[in-house]
């Protein structure tokens, strides 16, 4: 993983989709970053809980000494959150988690996104086209094999084009039981197409 000290904050743990091991990065990071200042890890949308302390809430696994671990909108069902939403009859007031994200911090601040890039949170608006207003720069996160190469490329160019700071791409094996070689083996390909870092997670 990067330097702890030289990533930028704000910073966002983004996914190429669902489990590719956001939370276990940002549960890394947090702790990495707790050891240099207080943390603030703020997770905007969080779907398949019904309270902040349940077992299965990313801001649960994240917590510890030094963290002020948070979660904002809260819906039951494991869906995307607009349709999580809808199920509950809930209408997402997407300026207030604007707002929720940004609240001063004196420390370092992580925020993780939901699902993957262009998961659905309010009709015509889904995480990408709400999240680039914010010009908080990234690391994006993506599985450590077969179909990586197609879903981290697809991600990164989606990104970029909207013009984010991609600190680094990090490949995560364990969410998939990729062999280490197999990851840094496709770790090498995206080297070759993407002006960034391309790390692999042990």
């Amino acid at each position: 993983m990067l330097s702890p000290d030289i990533l930028p904050h704000p910073l966002w743990v983004l996914g190429t989709g669902t489990g590719v091991g956001k939370t276990h990065v940002c549960a890394r990071l947090a702790r990495a970053w707790a050891e240099l200042g207080p943390v603030a890890y703020r997770k905007p949308f969080q779907t398949g809980v019904d309270r902040p302390d349940h077992p299965e809430a990313d801001a649960s696994a994240v917590a510890g000494p030094g963290i002020i671990s948070e979660s904002h909108v809260l819906l039951q069902a494991p869906l995307a959150p607009l349709a999580a939403a809808q199920l509950e009859g809930r209408t997402l007031d997407l300026e207030a988690a604007t707002r929720w994200c940004q609240r001063p911090f004196h420390g370092r601040v992580l925020l993780e996104g939901v699902g993957g890039l262009m998961v659905p949170l309010a009709p015509s608006t889904h995480f990408l086209a709400w999240a680039t207003e914010q010009k908080v720069p990234c690391v994006l996160v993506a599985l450590g094999g077969l179909g990586t190469l197609n879903h981290t490329l697809l991600s990164a160019e989606a990104l970029m084009l909207r013009g984010w700071r991609i600190e680094a791409v990090l490949l995560n094996p364990g969410a998939d039981g990729t062999a280490p070689e197999v990851a840094e083996a496709n770790a090498k390909l995206l080297r070759g197409f993407l002006p960034l870092p391309v790390l692999v997670l042990d």
